[in-house]
């Protein structure tokens, strides 16, 4: 007998500290969000792991006024492509928080704080898991309530958000910020420019002869974020782009886009690998947010076009541009996403 209580106890002491008392959670260790933060709001650090056994870090962000014995409704956060937990997915998991939901923002696989090698890699199918690994770590917390789960995209994991509720139910509320289609962009270039075999095989054999380089020097090449000084005739998004990720506002250390970049070779995956087949068959709760000046605002609307059900809304927010969407309270529209969560998460 008392071996057994020996082995409950050491097996109580390796459970996650959010399944039980939160007072004991672990707290946000080297805390480097790039936001203003809000000290009502407790935020915490988490960590949960994929179907590809591949652990995932977060950050929990619990409601002012939390109360354990209570289930919430309760939302995932990633994004934007490139980002990190610190930047964008952090400040809108601590808004929707205070707006009363349990909240957790991560850090894709091989990127951030998150596990996986090599790192700085894309992949459609593991991108897409790491939404639904979301959903198990939400879904098995005492204080969340499984049925009332929703997730929010931002840019490229707008699209990826999409792709997430395309095959799992459980998730029963998706909101599509800023989105960008990944696949499109690889494949067809940007506006479709690029749409046509020869161009699209042009980048396959490029890919091809990358992935060579990076098996004779057994380490992958980055392809380079932001750049840190832009020419004067660089187009107005990529101008949105670097005063985001380089500048005080949105900088991190760990953001690919702030930094070094992806590897070339993750394009490979996003190339040949279409997101949105089955978009048309999301039956539960969509809404795609937009702005009107951005300039992917095309991928959204694209999407939207494939939705079907009186459960789907479109909103286009006047004067937006892309990144206005990443962290401008002025731009980004709460009220209205908090308000599709209160009426599909209900």
């Amino acid at each position: 007998m008392k071996t057994m209580l020996k082995m409950i106890t050491a097996a109580l002491m390796l459970l996650p500290a959010t399944a039980t008392n939160t007072n004991n959670m672990n707290t946000i260790k080297n805390d480097t969000r790039v936001f203003k933060i809000d000290p009502t709001i407790n935020a915490q650090d988490v960590r949960f792991t994929n179907r590809f056994g591949i652990e995932l870090a977060g950050h929990l962000y619990l409601p002012a006024g939390f109360d354990a014995g209570k289930r919430y409704a309760a939302v995932a956060v990633c994004g934007p492509f490139g980002a990190v937990k610190e930047q964008s997915s952090g400040l809108y998991a601590q808004e929707l928080a205070r707006r009363g939901y349990v909240a957790v923002a991560f850090d894709p696989s091989y990127t951030g704080e998150s596990g996986g090698t090599p790192r700085y890699v894309a992949s459609p199918d593991i991108n897409t898991e790491d939404f639904c690994a979301a959903v198990d770590f939400l879904t098995l917390l005492p204080y969340v309530d499984g049925g009332k789960i929703g997730i929010v995209g931002i840019c490229g994991w707008g699209g990826l958000a999409l792709n997430a509720a395309a095959v799992d139910p459980r998730i029963r509320a998706t909101v599509s910020s800023t989105m960008y289609d990944m696949h499109r962009v690889t494949a067809n270039g940007y506006f479709d420019s690029a749409d046509n075999a020869d161009a699209r095989d042009a980048m396959r054999a490029q890919l091809a002869e990358q992935r060579l380089k990076d098996a004779q020097r057994n380490a992958p090449e980055t392809a380079g974020g932001v750049p840190d000084v832009l020419p004067e005739d660089a187009p107005q998004f990529m101008k949105d782009y670097h005063a985001y990720y380089k500048t005080e506002r949105g900088y991190h250390p760990r953001s690919l886009n702030s930094n070094a970049g992806w590897n070339k070779t993750a394009a490979i995956s996003l190339l040949n690998t279409p997101l949105l087949a089955y978009a048309g068959e999301i039956r539960n709760a969509v809404l795609v947010v937009h702005g009107e000046k951005a300039h992917s605002r095309y991928f959204g609307e694209t999407a939207f076009n494939m939705l079907k059900g009186d459960n789907k809304e479109l909103i286009i927010v006047p004067g937006a541009s892309h990144t206005d969407l990443y962290d401008n309270f002025d731009k980004i529209p709460f009220d209205q996403i908090d308000h599709f969560f209160q009426t599909y998460l209900k």
